[in-house]
């Protein structure tokens, strides 16, 4: 904001506690990934990164990787989930875990979780909870009660993994939308239309 960098929540308190941060500019050159093996990770949670990691770094931990997503797929995948149900005029949306790999398969060094190779989003959910949206709640409001519904369902998701009792369910493809960024473009109001429509 304002072109100035600044730390998000995450790395703040992570600089608080004395936790190392990690911040590569790049995954093309494989140092990241190599410094991931280093720090041994038996589960990788993403969570609104907004770049597409490499396999080669999703399956470096034990158990592979999880996404937590701002709505339930396979409604709205890809960007802005959360604004686009608010400006749809949506009754409901919630947050979803998903994985995600490149292929669908077995690893003799676990379970493997993570996919943004073959669509965006697209792995099988985990997990599921769904939320009624207010009916003037802006999409900041909405935001900040997903969140909030995103990490309780994280945690939940990690104990059943860690205890083995996870189901992964195949998306329908049928079912998927995808939402696309928000633009300048789209600010303009017509103010002949009714708030829901």
């Amino acid at each position: 904001r304002g072109m100035q960098e600044s730390f998000s929540p995450v790395k703040t308190l992570a600089v608080e506690r004395d936790i190392p941060v990690y911040q590569p500019a790049t995954f093309k050159d494989g140092a990241a990934t190599e410094l991931l093996r280093t720090l041994a990770p038996e589960l990788l949670v993403v969570v609104a990164y907004g770049r597409i990691l490499p396999q080669t770094f999703l399956d470096v931990a034990k158990y592979g990787s999880i996404n937590v997503h701002g709505s339930l797929l396979p409604k709205y995948r890809g960007a802005a989930p959360i604004q686009w149900a608010v400006l749809n005029g949506d009754k409901t949306t919630g947050v979803s875990v998903q994985n995600a790999r490149l292929h669908r398969y077995a690893s003799d060094r676990g379970l493997i979780w993570v996919d943004y190779y073959t669509a965006m989003d697209a792995g099988d959910v985990i997990a599921s909870r769904e939320t009624e949206i207010g009916e003037f709640e802006t999409s900041g409001e909405l935001f900040d009660r997903l969140k909030t519904l995103g990490a309780e369902l994280l945690v939940e998701t990690v104990r059943k993994i860690a205890s083995g009792d996870v189901v992964r369910v195949p998306q329908n493809e049928a079912d998927a939308t995808y939402t696309k960024m928000l633009n300048k473009e789209m600010c303009p109001i017509d103010w002949n239309k009714s708030p829901r429509e």
